[in-house]
């Protein structure tokens, strides 16, 4: 069971995500979208969509440094392992807090919203359940675990995770890991597996080129410089 957990699941969740994308992008195109549901409530959707999208951001900005940078590189530059663990503890929660507050302002609005509701699909509902529950077990995880210097998940998980790109993955390290931390890692691969076939997949066709465009000037008429439009010959009757 470890080694299919720990040695299978991760390259399955993988396998998944990217022949599930080039499916999805290859039979599905006009699938590709976030189904938005602004057109019936935008109010709430407004407040909502920024606190998540901020939040969950937060959030994989953290894993990605937590898991893909060594420790010795972040004590090479002068962060030591105490100063470290506060900065994930504080930033991680704030971030976690802040991505929680977002979904549940968004299924609020989907439950409450009757226009929303009745839009809603059982895709979207295991998404949201599948979400939560890896975001709600990530902090539960790190502030169960934050007493002093809080579990060091960098020495485990993280050569763990680095180990899955030289397709020969340690294992070994994972055993004396807490069981939350498992259980959130389970549920985070189960979140990659199941991207291609929700709305989430708009992730990748996020308008980054929105960045770097120019900007569009929008300019009105000059009522004094407009011209009376010349007749233009209509439909005539050839006959009764």
């Amino acid at each position: 069971m470890t080694t299919l957990i720990w040695g299978v699941l991760p390259y399955v969740a993988v396998v998944l995500l990217v022949a599930g994308t080039i499916w999805r992008y290859r039979y599905d195109k006009f699938g590709w979208t976030t189904r938005s549901s602004q057109v019936y409530e935008s109010k709430l959707l407004n407040i909502a969509s920024p606190v998540f999208h901020y939040g969950i951001l937060f959030v994989l900005a953290g894993h990605l440094v937590g898991l893909f940078i060594p420790m010795s590189w972040t004590e090479k530059v002068g962060v030591s392992e105490h100063t470290y663990h506060m900065f994930s503890l504080i930033g991680g929660t704030f971030a976690g807090v802040l991505t929680v507050c977002g979904i549940f302002m968004l299924l609020f609005r989907r439950r409450f919203k009757a226009p929303v509701f009745r839009a809603t699909t059982r895709n979207d509902k295991l998404m949201y359940l599948v979400l939560l529950a890896a975001i709600v077990l990530g902090m539960v995880a790190k502030l169960t675990h934050a007493s002093g210097n809080g579990y060091n998940y960098r020495e485990s998980i993280g050569p763990w995770a680095r180990s899955l790109f030289t397709l020969n993955p340690d294992i070994d390290l994972m055993h004396g890991v807490p069981v939350l931390y498992q259980i959130h890692a389970v549920v985070g691969m189960s979140l990659i597996a199941l991207v291609p076939f929700t709305r989430l997949v708009h992730m990748f066709s996020a308008p980054v080129q929105y960045l770097f465009r120019p900007y569009v000037v929008y300019r009105s008429r000059d009522p004094r410089r407009l011209t009376a439009r010349p007749e233009r010959r209509g439909w005539e009757r050839t006959g009764s």
